[in-house]
């Protein structure tokens, strides 16, 4: 098995925490970080200079495609981001409990 981070962005922390806590709880990840950040994009021949919240989502492979499915669903953008970033490196014991928390 191997570690996956999805990365997407959210207009708000009510959305974000909201799929957040119920991925978490059914085991889809283990953990999803959410941070707030400045985001400065063109939309609609505009650009765009906003508050937005980064979500780092992790799990593992085996459940990368049922978590972008979920994010696709439940995502309150137009065109959500979803970067998916190979992790070439991990410390044993975070990649233990890792696999345990999405178990």
């Amino acid at each position: 098995m191997k570690p996956v981070i999805i990365i997407s962005t959210y207009p708000d922390k009510t959305s974000i925490s909201k799929i957040a806590n119920a991925l978490v709880k059914n085991k889809i990840v283990a953990c999803v970080n959410i941070s707030k950040i400045s985001s400065i994009y063109s939309w609609n021949e505009k650009i765009e200079n906003t508050s937005e919240y980064l979500a780092i989502f992790k799990t593992m492979t085996k459940n990368k495609k049922l978590l972008k499915k979920k994010i696709l669903e439940t995502h309150p953008y137009d065109v959500p981001e979803i970067i998916e970033v190979d992790v070439t490196s991990i410390n044993r014991s975070y990649l233990n409990w890792l696999i345990d928390s999405t178990n």
